[in-house]
């Protein structure tokens, strides 16, 4: 019983949705937009912890209190722009912030189908990030996603045709990009914060081999940093690759060969223990990966070392 009631309450349909929010059925099955202007949405109802069965776009203009970004502290009070897809748990832990949006776009996955956004729109990949890494957007930028959700209303609101289909999802892809340029620009003028984050992975990475944790867990993964850090994997590794041009994936991958040559041309482990040392499980794919990077197999390059 305990397990069911702390289970996440799931959302599956927009029509649900608007019944949590105390609204009238959307005007359309697959697509709403909800302006908090004149719109009055009892947020209270919705559940604490919930699953949603569809895409969430939502500006909040005061999201209260003060939200972890990796190991340090940004005042929200000037509110954000939040991404949730599919699947996504909402309401967890510290991701719970309670204020009313602003904007609300609801969109089932479904209203994209035979369009190429169907299969895009996973390579926005703020849509797994955690609450505690909203877009914040400048007052210019504020202006510009607020007039395409403008436009989305608009069109919504219009006498649906044959082309209302093909507008909206022009109109969402045009907020999308838009988005993820607002990111590129929240990840330049946090470059400050996200140096500091780069030497904290640096350090949690070099405790993980001294005190050999890769020998009982393996090698480590992007979870593990994200996990140390208070970051979501997909933020972690955007933020990596706005920062030094590489993934979370590819810069544990340099990290484990600036390791594995340490180790080659200091010590007379041979390439299997130096493997192993690593959390690899087999010795040939640590060579595989090593000369990947190195364009020398792991002996070669202890012979040119040495």
């Amino acid at each position: 019983m305990n397990k069911e009631e702390n289970s996440p309450k799931k959302i599956e349909s927009l029509a649900d949705a608007h019944r949590a929010f105390g609204l009238l059925k959307p005007q359309h099955p697959l697509v709403s937009l909800i302006n908090g202007s004149y719109t009055q949405v009892d947020e209270s109802r919705i559940p604490h912890h919930h699953v949603l069965g569809f895409y969430k776009i939502a500006y909040k203009p005061k999201l209260n209190g003060k939200l972890k970004y990796g190991q340090s502290y940004y005042d929200f009070d000037e509110g954000g722009l939040l991404f949730a897809s599919p699947g996504q748990v909402i309401g967890s832990h510290d991701n719970d912030i309670s204020a009313c949006s602003e904007y609300t776009l609801l969109i089932h996955p479904d209203f994209f189908l035979g369009y190429p956004l169907a299969k895009n729109i996973r390579h926005y990949g703020f849509f797994s990030y955690a609450t505690n890494e909203t877009l914040h957007l400048s007052e210019d930028e504020k202006v510009t996603i607020f007039e395409i959700f403008k436009m989305i209303e608009k069109e919504l609101s219009s006498r649906i045709d044959d082309f209302s289909q093909d507008v909206v999802i022009s109109q969402i892809e045009l907020l999308l990009n838009y988005a993820n340029r607002f990111y590129k620009r929240q990840f330049i003028t946090r470059k400050a914060v996200n140096h500091d984050l780069l030497q904290k992975l640096e350090e949690i990475l070099d405790q993980y081999f001294t005190n050999k944790t890769s020998l009982s867990q393996g090698l480590p993964t992007v979870g593990y940093l994200a996990e140390h850090v208070n970051l979501s994997p997909s933020y972690l590794s955007d933020m990596l690759r706005s920062l030094i041009g590489q993934n979370a994936q590819q810069y544990i991958h340099d990290k484990l060969i600036e390791k594995a040559k340490e180790n080659l041309s200091t010590t007379n482990l041979t390439v299997q223990e130096v493997a192993y040392a690593l959390g690899f499980e087999h010795s040939q794919s640590f060579s595989k990966l090593f000369k990947t990077k190195t364009n020398l197999s792991p002996l070669a390059f202890r012979r040119s070392f040495n």
